[in-house]
């Protein structure tokens, strides 16, 4: 988690120097002449052409859940894993996700209906037989409810598919990351950013003490190129004697050489903390590697009784997908520390054996959608929303009726979609009701976005995150298909009367600076439906295609 994304919330932790390295938010080079070149060809592809980690013959491919799934927590629970990401500006939040052999990964479904703030690197976690999600919030706009820090919350549920209970603020402030763990003692704790800890109750649902800071973590040399140091994302486990505490320094995003994983230990929860001799146990050392800015990992045991780690990384040249979930095995020593055995992540790996993994992995849903069912949380999201704003949207056998709101993608919150592929293409039937204005967009946050909007009586451009001068001369029509195709960061819209001859729109685009670096916000750039004005608009049959 990059705790420099609110400057509020980096003074009151006190952890996050000033950024040292400005980025400059040029366009990067596209994938086919810069060092991602080398990237695997034979990605192993579903229906919709969208590619998928396990290539059908023992191996697998990083990243396991393509597209922008930061932060994760992963939990074993018995033959079962299930993971959640840091969902930020969108509602409904963390989608819980499910696999047997840590390749193949199905959505399950959100657990925060109407999250209150920005949700931030949570722990998923399940002691006795609860299972509880322990959340870091940050106020949104229209929130009353929050403080004006950070605020670390938990929610519980007895099944993980839910309900889950509402959440429970427990009075930490300041602090971001929580990483639960068992003490010998039989007492929970809570690990905080900093690193700092605090016991917990019983039930999990308040804190039982003060907090302390209990690690100071371990310094790189300072020639290093990082984003800021940055101590992060506690996460530990407890192997024999010891208890491992594995956290992130160098900064979340930033220079590709920043984030990093590093490694103590202690014989017991209330330390002393002993560095690890090989650290870091993680990092991308050159800007021609594969993945970038690497970190944030969570330890745990696989199926096959071996030890994994499952962290974030950014692809090479391709910011704007946001950072991807990677899967990566550990091998023990001889002294009890751990090493990554990985190597290049660019090439495919052997994937976990999986004794009571299904013979044929279940696929995810398609991103392809005629609407007929509402699929909030798997599917669909709302950016930046208010609790009410998923009113807006109607489901039915007759498409998605989007109301209008707001005068443009700024002001009113587009929903969003998925993707996780270099190239893609989406399209959708587009007819206004009122005096509606529809778009289809590329969506990166309310000041940076791409598309295609008509009002009926003419198309609007959008670039950069405002509308454009250009007078695109598409016809006066109540109803239109749009297109966008995303080609490796080169960007051209399409609109058509019947859906099946298409017009070019006479400006293409390059949207690789689309990114967190030149934004300083940690999204991701996604197909979105946008519905403004006084009216509405309704959404007929979505097609989403992943491009070879």
């Amino acid at each position: 988690m990059d705790i420099t994304r609110r400057s509020t919330l980096a003074l009151a932790l006190g952890t996050v120097a000033a950024r040292a390295l400005a980025t400059t938010g040029k366009p990067e080079p596209a994938a086919a002449h810069g060092p991602a070149a080398s990237m695997p060809k034979t990605w192993s592809r579903d229906a919709e052409g969208r590619r998928r980690a396990d290539l059908g013959n023992g191996q697998y491919l990083n990243p396991i859940i393509p597209g922008d799934h930061p932060d994760p927590t992963i939990l074993k629970d018995g033959d079962d894993y299930y993971a959640t990401f840091s969902s930020f500006d969108v509602t409904p939040g963390l989608l819980i996700w499910h696999s047997r052999d840590l390749v193949n990964w199905v959505p399950l479904g959100p657990a925060l209906p109407e999250p209150p703030g920005t949700v931030f690197a949570s722990d998923l976690v399940k002691h006795g037989k609860r299972y509880y999600i322990y959340i870091p919030f940050i106020p949104a706009p229209w929130s009353h409810d929050l403080p004006d820090t950070s605020s670390i919350q938990v929610i519980w549920a007895d099944d993980i598919r839910g309900p889950w209970s509402q959440p429970i603020d427990l009075g930490i402030r300041g602090y971001i990351d929580p990483g639960h763990i068992l003490g010998e003692d039989g007492r929970r704790y809570l690990f905080l950013s900093g690193v700092a800890r605090v016991r917990l109750s019983d039930d999990g649902l308040a804190t039982d003490g003060a907090i302390e800071h209990v690690y100071d973590g371990w310094r790189y040399p300072e020639e290093w190129i990082t984003e800021a140091y940055a101590l992060e994302g506690p996460k530990l486990f407890r192997r024999g004697d010891w208890f491992y505490l594995v956290s992130a320094v160098g900064g979340t995003f930033g220079p590709p050489t920043g984030h990093m994983v590093i490694v103590a230990r202690s014989h017991s929860i209330h330390g002393p903390w002993q560095n690890c001799p090989h650290n870091p146990i993680v990092r991308t050392r050159s800007a021609d590697e594969r993945w970038w800015s690497r970190g944030h990992a969570t330890v745990f045991e696989g199926p096959d009784g071996q030890h994994w780690m499952l962290y974030h990384g950014v692809e090479n040249g391709f910011r704007s997908l946001g950072r991807q979930p990677l899967l990566e095995p550990v091998a023990w020593d001889a002294d009890g520390w751990f090493h990554a055995r990985g190597g290049d992540l660019s090439r495919p790996l052997p994937k976990p054996r999986a004794p009571h993994a299904p013979a044929i992995a279940p696929a995810p849903p398609p991103w392809s959608d005629d609407f007929g069912a509402a699929a909030f949380g798997t599917r669909w999201t709302f950016f930046g929303a208010a609790p009410d704003e998923r009113q807006r949207a109607h489901f039915g056998s007759d498409g998605l009726v989007l109301d209008g709101k707001g005068h443009d993608p700024s002001d009113s919150p587009p929903l969003l979609g998925m993707t996780g592929d270099l190239a893609y293409e989406c399209s959708v039937d587009m007819e206004l009701e009122g005096e509606a204005t529809g778009a289809l967009l590329l969506f990166f946050n309310r000041r940076m976005f791409i598309g295609l909007a008509h009002d009926g009586r003419r198309m609007v451009t959008y670039r950069g995150g405002a509308p454009g001068h250009w007078r695109e001369p598409a016809p006066a029509s109540r109803r239109l298909h749009l297109k966008i195709v995303n080609d490796r960061h080169i960007v051209t819209f399409h609109y058509s009367l019947d859906g099946r001859e298409w017009t070019r729109h006479g400006l293409r685009s390059e949207v690789s600076g689309y990114n967190a670096n030149t934004m300083d916000d940690l999204q991701s750039l996604r197909p979105a439906l946008g519905a403004c004005g006084n009216g509405r608009v309704r959404f007929r049959n979505f097609r989403y295609r992943g491009l070879p």
